[in-house]
C-alpha cells in the first residue's frame, strides 16, 4: 500500500508544544522546520529544529496566528506536512484547509470535523443525536428576562455558566451568580468571543456545582479503526484552565468508565473523525451523571499522561494516521499499566495568577526514576509577555496513584529549581499534599474553596537557602573539625 510522504514537518507552534512535536520528529528521523516571532528568535524550539523561519513580530496575529506566513514558510522550506501542536491555529478550520489546499499534509483531523466541533451549539446537537446527555442550556439568548423565564420553566437555579459558542482554552466563559450579573456577563463573554474567536454568539448552561472534568482520548485512522485510550481527570483548574491532570481518573467505577468510552466513540464515529482528539465531559459527583462538554480536535496538553498510562506515542500515531497508515493496534491490545500525573508549571504568581515574565536565571528540571519532563525553555532564556506562560510539564508515574503522587511530590519539592520568575510550584505542591486531593475528593471549585488553606501551606525557598546551608556546614567544620567521612 502506498502512503503519503512525510519527510519534513513544519511545526506551527512555539515552546512546549513545538518541542514535543520536534522530539517526535527526531525519534522518527523526520526533518523539521520551526517558525518563530522576533522575541522567540533564541527559543528552545528554534534551537531544536533543522530549519527555522522568522514569521513576524511579537503579536500572535502577526506571527503564530498568521496563516499565510506559516503556510508559505512550509512551502519555501520544502516541508511535506504541518503539525499545529496545541493552541494558536491547532483548531482553526481555515488553517487546516490552507495547508491541504497548498498540497501539504495536515497532521490533524479534517477541516469538516474541526468546523463541526468548533461550534458548541452544533457539537451539542450532534452529541444529542448519539444519545449523549447534555447540560441543560439555551442558545443565543441575550435578553435577561427571557433567560429568567427559561430558568423558571426548566426549574433551573443559579449559578449559570455563559460561554462563547466558539470558546476554548478557558477563554470566553463566565459564571453567573444572580439576575443582576446576567447582562454584564453576557456582554463580557460576547466581547471576548469577538476578540478571541471572531464570534459573538453565546450559550448559557446550568452550572454544575460539584463538577469534575473528565475526558476520553480518542485515536482514529482513515480505515474505519477507532480506539479509546481511556480517560483523564482534569478537574483541578484555575480560571477555567487546567493545571493538574491525571490518568486514569480516581474514584470512578468500571461501569461509568465504559459508558464514557462508549459515548466518546459514538460521537467520533458520527462525524467520521480521524487523527487524535479528545471528548470532554462534565461529571456531576452528586448525581453520578455525566454530560457532554466539548470535543478538542487537536493534540491535548495532557496527552503525555495517556502516553505514560498506555506506553503509546500519541504524536507518532498522529503522523502515521496523516500518512494514511492504519492503526497498528486493536482496542484489546491497549492496557493501562500504571498511574500518571501531570502538572503545568506556569510562570505565574501562585497566589494571584498574574503572569511573571522575565529571564530564567536558574532552571533545574526534576530528574530521577518515573519522571518525564516536557520542556519549553532552557536556563537563561527569556519568557516574553506576549504568549502563554507555560515553562514545562512535569509528569510522574507510579504503580498506583499513591506512588505517582509521591514521585510528583519529590519532583516539585526536592528536584525543581526555578529563579528569575515566579511559578505555580508552591501552589501545585500544596494541592497534591492536600487531604482532599489525596483522597480523590474534589471538584472544579477546589481552588475556590481551599485557596486560603493552600496558600498557608506554601514554604518559601530561594537561593539564600542554599547559601545558608553552605555557611552552616562551613561553621560546623570550623567548630568541630573535618568530619571522618571526608
Amino acid at each position: 500500500m502506498t502512503y503519503r510522504k512525510i519527510e519534513k514537518i513544519l511545526v506551527a507552534n512555539r515552546t512546549v508544544p513545538a518541542v514535543r512535536v520536534l522530539q517526535a520528529c527526531r525519534d522518527r528521523k523526520i526533518s523539521s522546520v520551526a517558525v518563530y516571532s522576533t522575541p522567540d528568535r533564541l527559543a528552545q524550539h528554534v534551537m531544536m529544529a533543522d530549519v527555522a523561519v522568522h514569521i513576524g513580530e511579537a503579536p500572535p496575529r502577526d506571527s503564530y496566528l498568521n496563516i499565510e506566513r506559516i503556510t508559505n514558510a512550509a512551502l519555501k522550506t520544502g516541508a511535506d506536512a504541518v503539525h499545529p501542536g496545541w493552541g494558536f491555529l491547532s483548531e482553526n478550520e481555515q488553517f487546516a484547509s490552507s495547508v491541504i489546499d497548498s498540497g501539504l499534509v495536515w497532521i490533524g483531523p479534517s477541516p469538516a470535523a474541526i468546523r463541526a466541533m468548533g461550534d458548541k451549539r452544533e457539537a451539542k446537537r450532534i452529541a444529542a443525536e448519539v444519545d449523549i446527555p447534555l447540560i441543560p442550556g439555551i442558545n443565543d439568548e441575550t435578553d435577561p428576562e427571557k433567560i429568567v423565564n427559561w430558568m423558571k420553566r426548566e426549574k433551573i437555579v443559579y449559578p449559570l455558566m455563559v460561554k462563547s459558542s466558539a470558546s476554548g482554552g478557558g477563554k470566553g466563559m463566565l459564571k453567573i451568580e444572580n439576575e443582576e450579573q446576567i447582562k454584564p456577563a453576557i456582554d463580557q463573554v460576547r466581547s471576548e468571543g469577538k476578540k478571541f474567536f471572531n464570534d459573538e454568539s453565546i450559550l448559557i448552561e446550568k452550572y454544575i456545582e460539584r463538577g469534575r472534568h473528565l475526558e476520553v482520548q480518542i485515536v482514529a485512522d482513515e480505515h474505519g479503526n477507532i480506539l479509546h485510550l481511556f480517560e483523564r481527570e482534569c478537574t483541578i483548574q484555575r480560571r477555567n484552565q487546567k493545571i493538574i491532570e491525571e490518568a486514569p481518573a480516581p474514584t470512578l467505577d468500571d461501569e461509568l468508565r465504559q459508558q464514557l468510552y462508549s459515548a466518546a466513540i459514538r460521537l467520533m464515529k458520527r462525524i467520521n473523525y480521524t487523527s487524535v482528539g479528545t471528548v470532554e465531559f462534565l461529571f456531576d459527583s452528586k448525581s453520578r451523571q455525566f454530560y457532554f462538554l466539548e470535543v478538542n480536535t487537536r493534540l491535548q496538553v495532557e496527552h503525555g499522561t495517556t502516553e505514560l498510562l498506555t506506553g503509546l506515542d500519541i504524536v507518532a500515531l498522529m503522523i502515521d494516521i496523516a500518512m494514511g497508515k492504519p492503526l497498528p493496534i486493536k482496542q484489546s491490545q491497549v492496557h493501562p499499566n500504571r498511574w500518571a500525573l501531570e502538572v503545568r508549571l506556569n510562570a505565574e504568581d501562585p497566589v494571584t495568577f498574574s503572569p511573571s515574565y522575565g529571564t530564567l536565571t536558574r532552571l533545574f528540571s526534576p530528574q530521577g526514576p518515573a519522571v518525564r519532563i516536557s520542556p519549553g525553555y532552557y536556563e537563561g532564556a527569556e519568557i516574553p509577555p506576549y504568549y502563554d506562560s507555560l515553562i514545562m510539564l512535569i509528569k510522574a508515574t507510579g504503580a498506583d496513584r499513591e506512588g505517582a503522587i509521591r514521585v510528583l511530590d519529590r519532583s516539585i519539592s526536592r528536584n525543581l529549581r526555578v529563579e528569575g520568575v515566579k511559578t505555580l510550584a508552591p501552589l501545585l505542591l500544596s494541592i497534591i499534599r492536600h487531604p482532599k486531593f489525596i483522597a480523590g475528593e474534589y471538584s472544579t471549585r477546589f481552588l475556590e474553596e481551599h485557596m486560603e488553606e493552600l496558600v498557608s501551606m506554601f514554604k518559601e525557598k530561594d537561593s539564600e537557602d542554599e547559601i545558608r546551608k553552605i555557611a552552616r556546614y562551613v561553621a560546623e567544620v570550623s567548630a568541630l573539625g573535618t568530619p571522618k567521612w571526608i
